[in-house]
């Protein structure tokens, strides 16, 4: 995985169109968002449809950012939801800007 660069393959301006369906419009709907050591953890309320909507976006975001790896925690009893994208070093940067922390 150290040859996969840290970078999104989308152009500046499909990213600025597909926003709201990747990691930034996702951050944005997060009710927490706390930098870890290599990524970034994002806390969702247990709303309906959540786990639907992050397991799209990481659908997409495996395309265009190839070095990112995905864990969504889904607790019991309706508590809340998280997902944390981590990666090699220099991820933190990247998601930083992206989700403009």
């Amino acid at each position: 995985m150290s040859d996969i660069p840290i970078a999104c393959t989308l152009s500046p301006s499909e990213l600025r169109d597909a926003s709201a369906m990747l990691l930034p419009g996702l951050a944005r709907s997060a009710a927490k968002r706390e930098m870890l050591a290599d990524g970034i953890r994002l806390t969702f309320e247990p709303e309906r449809g959540v786990v639907t909507r992050i397991a799209a976006v990481i659908d997409r975001e495996r395309e265009c950012c190839k070095f990112l790896q995905f864990a969504v925690i889904v607790p019991p009893s309706m508590a809340l939801v998280h997902l944390e994208v981590t990666g090699p070093p220099g991820t933190v940067d990247f998601l930083r800007s992206l989700v403009n922390d």
